[in-house]
């Protein structure tokens, strides 16, 4: 998609503006990571790009115009965003310039942005490039844009280039002066350096630190997008720290840091802080949801603890953790559904479990109250306390076992449940009443769908089950039973080996 924006950048050009790729996309591409929002910047207005581009649409206030490129087949391959080269007044609702100026030069449209990584501009080079000191990024040299087969033009004011290889987060100009107009910038920081594994520049950390108490004018919705991000970075658990050291996190998720010099008991070496960061930090799942239950499970304990006997004591804290956790994201606004399934994790990450105590029913519950769709998250998030509490042993035998249980139990392998039909269909279809010979019918269909799958249709089955109403059952009734068995037993001893049980 780069050559697209290339190409879009050459055609406002051949009309006589000037245009460059900006923003993420250049960090991104400078990195050598994939990029995939294209975001152009340029000298011409709106209505010069709508010019250029008749299909392009400009809705908005802040002079940025939507283009979406399409193949012949009117395919849409990526859509680029063109905005006007502007500078911005003051913010006084911390969010939203006052006022957006649209400059002619390049510069000040670069010195308004967040961060000096983020602040540099890319495009084709032209024979009388210079005029910023520009660095000449060559095909046969540069090993930073693998992906670009043009040489191309740099623009870097500000030191973004450097920056990206002291991997560092530092902020355009003061940094006071960027988070007064725009506070979630402050936000921004921590997530970059959650994704990229880059440290905050001190300046840039001090001011983050002063004016933390900022955050609170900002909406929730943007604040729980960050949160989202930060969550699905490479380090989540080191960017929930930061937001800590750096006073953000007592106005995003103040509850965590009631754990924060609560001991635990011997089952446990970390505070509920620490031990809540660990089991984020360990967390085998991808997904930002289960991330946040791993972050969220036991903060429940501060209120929770009494001292019982001598020993402290966290009785029912997934259950009113589970309540906290579901007042945290209301206020974040996360959607109902993701609300549900955190809370859901948090409430039964303390299930019962131990081999030879356990049986198929209990698992069967286990799996009607978190739901089917939940089990390998509810796996992940009791790894990730696990490993949050020092325990070496990600996966011991038990988890393992239950593992196993769950996959038996739920996929039902080997069962009458998987016939397209069912005892009514053939008291209806065969006009017989209830007995043991529906029963033995079932079986008979069974064992022949498991030689045939293709005959696992309604249709089918009725037509069959007519010809064995006529027939004594006994024998194939004993045949079938000895089929299922064997089978049952095969599928048994596969789902073992695959848990190692």
């Amino acid at each position: 998609m780069i050559e697209l924006a290339l190409k879009t950048i050459e055609k406002i050009e051949k009309n006589g503006y000037e245009a460059y790729l900006v923003g993420g996309c250049v960090r991104d591409l400078l990195m050598g990571k994939e990029a995939h929002d294209f975001d152009i910047t340029t000298n011409a207005l709106p209505v010069d790009i709508l010019k250029i581009f008749p299909d392009a649409k400009y809705e908005n206030d802040f002079g940025t115009v939507i283009l979406a490129i399409k193949d012949k087949n009117e395919k849409v391959l990526t859509v680029l965003e063109i905005t006007t080269y502007r500078s911005e007044s003051t913010y006084r609702d911390h969010r939203r310039p006052d006022e957006v100026v649209f400059e002619k030069e390049l510069d000040k449209d670069l010195a308004r942005r967040d961060f000096t990584i983020n602040s540099m501009a890319i495009r084709p080079i032209k024979k009388d490039s210079g005029k910023y000191d520009a660095i000449v990024l060559k095909k046969t040299k540069n090993i930073l844009l693998k992906t670009i087969s043009k040489d191309l033009e740099l623009v870097d004011l500000f030191g973004g280039l450097k920056d990206i290889k002291l991997k560092i987060i530092r902020a355009v100009g003061e940094p006071s002066t960027r988070f007064k107009e725009d506070a979630l910038r402050m936000m921004r920081a921590i997530r970059f350096s959650s994704q990229l594994g880059f440290e905050l520049e001190p300046k840039t950390e001090r001011a983050i630190i002063k004016m933390a108490g900022s955050l609170k004018f900002i909406a929730k919705e943007r604040i729980k997008d960050e949160l989202i991000k930060i969550l699905s970075s490479n380090n989540p658990s080191s960017g929930i720290d930061l937001l800590n050291k750096t006073k953000l996190l007592q106005y995003i998720i103040p509850e965590l840091l009631y754990g924060q010099d609560l001991k635990q008991n011997h089952h446990h070496i970390y505070t509920v802080y620490r031990h809540n960061l660990l089991s984020l930090k360990h967390c085998p799942s991808l997904k930002w949801q289960v991330r946040l239950a791993a972050l969220l499970h036991d903060i429940g304990k501060p209120k929770s603890m009494k001292i019982i006997n001598g020993q402290t004591t966290f009785y029912n804290h997934e259950y009113i953790g589970a309540k906290i956790t579901e007042k945290i994201m209301l206020r974040l606004k996360f959607s109902n559904q993701d609300i549900d399934m955190v809370v859901n994790l948090v409430k039964n990450h303390m299930f019962y479990y131990n081999v030879g105590e356990v049986t198929a029913t209990s698992v069967r519950r286990l799996i009607a109250k978190t739901g089917k769709e939940n089990l390998k998250d509810l796996i992940d998030l009791r790894v990730a306390d696990r490993l949050g509490s020092g325990t070496p042993k990600a996966m011991p035998y038990k988890l393992r076992h239950l593992q196993y249980m769950m996959e038996k139990v739920q996929n039902d392998p080997v069962s009458v449940k998987m016939l397209k039909i069912d005892g009514c269909d053939l008291m209806s279809y065969l006009k017989i009443e209830a007995g043991p010979k529906i029963g033995a019918i079932l079986d008979v269909l069974l064992a022949e769908v498991l030689d045939n799958p293709d005959l696992n249709i309604k249709k089918k089955l009725l037509e069959k089950a007519s010809d064995l109403n006529k027939m004594n059952l006994s024998d194939l009734r004993s045949q079938a039973k000895e089929l299922i068995e064997e089978k049952r037993e095969e599928e048994d001893s596969d789902i073992k080996k695959k848990f190692k049980v």
